[in-house]
């Protein structure tokens, strides 16, 4: 009998004994623990921070390296690494790669922890949190300036 079949007969039975059959977990949480876990050495949280700063660019290994002030090799394991977690991305232009952060993974993550901290629990209040992310207003003689 195929697994699929096995499972509804088993969520009929439960049903029908009062049981509530167990919810199946639609968050990842393997793959959150696995980016996380990228990120959670010093030299890849750099890597990262500073392929934010540069985005959508990014940075040459090499640049990176310089950065860091990292030997090549060490440079090129943390990249790996990150890469395998789809955190960066790379492109060939020549002889070089560039690297870029992946955005699409870390609002992911950031859509993950905020989804219970901030919406769901409301551990944290949501504008304390995204306060960090607006930019800061620009004073009147700026604005005069801009728009004549």
């Amino acid at each position: 009998m195929p697994f699929s079949c096995i499972s509804v007969i088993v969520e009929i039975l439960n049903s029908r004994e009062g049981r509530l059959a167990p919810k199946r977990d639609p968050i990842d949480f393997v793959r959150f623990a696995d980016i996380l876990a990228a990120l959670g050495t010093e030299p890849r949280l750099r890597i990262v921070y500073h392929l934010l700063r540069s985005h959508p660019d990014g940075m040459f290994a090499g640049e990176i390296q310089n950065e860091l002030g990292m030997q090549p090799s060490a440079v090129s394991h943390h990249l790996e690494k990150l890469k395998h977690e789809d955190l960066v991305r790379v492109e060939r232009e020549g002889t070089y790669l560039r690297y870029t952060a992946n955005p699409d993974v870390l609002q992911d993550l950031l859509t993950f922890l905020f989804s219970q901290c901030c919406a769901g629990a409301g551990v944290v209040p949501a504008d304390r949190v995204f306060r960090i992310c607006q930019p800061k207003p620009t004073s009147n003689r700026t604005r005069q300036k801009e728009h004549p």
